[in-house]
């Protein structure tokens, strides 16, 4: 369980508040693509800035290594940033020192702020004290609205909350709610759905999830590893081989914590994988030598249905198949879809989280229709994975 302060806790009138955010968002030819992380900023700034604060954006923007990069600059974040607002936004060319601080004592109540990348000082990364106290002297109140940053030891994140009042905004708020639900307080039968490429990346995760979930759906490539472990024929589907231990080591403690795994019982497969290539629905048992497996079949489907339809909870990380390519994206459309509609209805709670779920479930056409879709992706993975996350701990009281 994790306690923490919220926006509702503090009186911000006159302050400076240092809100790290995350505006570490999509960009072509410095024209912000995607506005999804800082739409879901505005709640916090305009709660903040309608309460008298003076906000002071910090956030990071790709792997500048510690160089000023121009590449990397987060002027066209705050240009985006200004149009989500519909209102003025100043953009300020330094993190720290007399420039930044300059610019905050000139700000007026209600006035906001956009640093420059943090990662441009390679004190952000180092977690530097020195860095992190810099920071503090530009503020009197530190809110963390970045969950899917919170997940990293750097100075922005785990330090400065140590140094100043702190809470969590609103953004990082409806995220913690969510997920507390989905491994402390769920409703059962919970069931977890895992899918992607590799096992390897994800061992954590299903270790995690076995010893706490009902029931979990794998799928994906990941889903070959466990049926070769289990002797099933794949002919050329991709595979972790070398991880058949591993996935026979899952297998067997999920058994003993009443973990039930359901794998997929056909298949869609193709000799090649390729836009319009032909395929054919065999059971998983007659996986032809020369083909490979690219997504579930409708046998499947009908079963991750039914299992959806039994839980109260689902918990969603990965697609099933190769959905970015038709027709193989029909297993994780079909399964999406049914569990969209029976969350709309009322049945069940559903949150997803990862940057290919969060793709599949837009490419569906469904994500509105699910309880929460986390705007995370490792700070999500870790947090299902059972791992406290720095930037979260440092918000408990």
């Amino acid at each position: 369980m994790i306690n923490f302060r919220t926006l509702d806790d503090i009186n911000f009138s006159g302050k400076r508040v240092l809100v790290r955010a995350d505006l570490n968002v999509p960009m072509q030819e410095g024209i912000v693509t995607d506005t999804s992380r800082l739409d879901r900023l505005v709640l916090t700034i305009n709660d903040l800035t309608q309460r008298g604060a003076k906000v002071v954006i910090l956030s990071h923007f790709g792997r500048p290594n510690g160089q000023v990069v121009p590449s990397l600059t987060l002027r066209p974040a705050a240009d985006a940033l200004a149009e989500c607002l519909g209102r003025a936004v100043i953009f300020v060319n330094e993190c720290i020192g007399e420039v930044a601080s300059d610019a905050i004592e000139r700000l007026v109540e209600g006035g906001i702020i956009v640093l420059e990348n943090l990662r441009f000082n390679e004190g952000e990364e180092k977690n530097d004290p020195e860095f992190a106290a810099s920071l503090a002297r530009l503020g009197d109140i530190y809110i963390n609205d970045a969950f899917s940053a919170s997940h990293r030891y750097h100075a922005s994140i785990s330090s400065l909350p140590q140094l100043l009042p702190c809470a969590a905004g609103r953004f990082m708020q409806e995220e913690l709610n969510a997920l507390v639900k989905i491994l402390s307080e769920p409703i059962r039968p919970l069931t977890a759905i895992v899918g992607g490429a590799k096992i390897s990346t994800k061992i954590d995760l299903l270790e995690n999830l076995s010893k706490k979930v009902d029931a979990l759906i794998i799928g994906g490539a990941m889903a070959n590893t466990f049926l070769n472990a289990g002797g099933v024929s794949i002919g050329k589907s991709l595979c972790e081989h070398e991880m058949a231990d591993t996935a026979n080591e899952i297998m067997a403690a999920a058994h003993k914590s009443n973990c039930k795994i359901i794998l997929p019982i056909d298949a869609i497969v193709a000799e090649k994988f390729e836009k319009g290539s032909a395929n054919s629905n065999v059971s998983i048992n007659s996986i032809p030598a020369d083909q490979m497996i690219l997504d579930v079949g409708p046998k499947t489907i009908s079963l991750l249905c039914e299992t959806v339809k039994k839980s109260k909870t689902i918990v969603w990380n990965g697609p099933l198949g190769a959905f970015e390519l038709s027709p193989f994206d029909l297993g994780t459309v079909a399964l999406a879809q049914f569990t969209a509609d029976i969350t709309d209805k009322g049945y069940i709670t559903s949150i997803a989280g990862g940057g290919d779920t969060v793709s599949a479930l837009n490419h569906a056409g469904v994500a509105a229709k699910f309880s929460y879709v986390s705007g995370a992706g490792g700070a999500f993975l870790e947090w299902l994975e059972g791992k406290k996350l720095p930037g979260v701990q440092a918000l408990n009281i």
